[in-house]
């Protein structure tokens, strides 16, 4: 669990960043959590976009991905999701 220092600080680190996944009309399926799942592991942090047309609610996508992931929900902040896990291989982002 991410303590709100430490999210604070991955907000900062993702503010940068641009959005890598887009979620549309299908939702949350097991190829993307997938996806999601080896990117985080390349990149630690990442931006997921919740397009206007996705049926699902941007909170309920969220938690979708952060569970299916096994990673960590650290904002919502319009429709973009920013999801943290600590890579096994590429550790690069060091928490406070």
């Amino acid at each position: 669990m991410l303590t709100g220092k430490q999210k604070r600080f991955l907000r900062a680190q993702a503010h940068h960043l641009s959005p890598i996944f887009q979620v549309g009309k299908g939702g949350v399926n097991e190829n993307m959590v997938k996806q999601v799942q080896e990117a985080l592991e390349a990149r630690e942090l990442l931006k997921i976009s919740v397009l206007k047309n996705c049926e699902e609610d941007k909170d309920s996508v969220a938690a979708a991905l952060a569970e299916g992931a096994h990673a960590e929900l650290v904002q919502i902040i319009g429709n973009t999701i920013v999801l943290y896990k600590e890579s096994k291989n590429h550790k690069e982002i060091v928490l406070p």
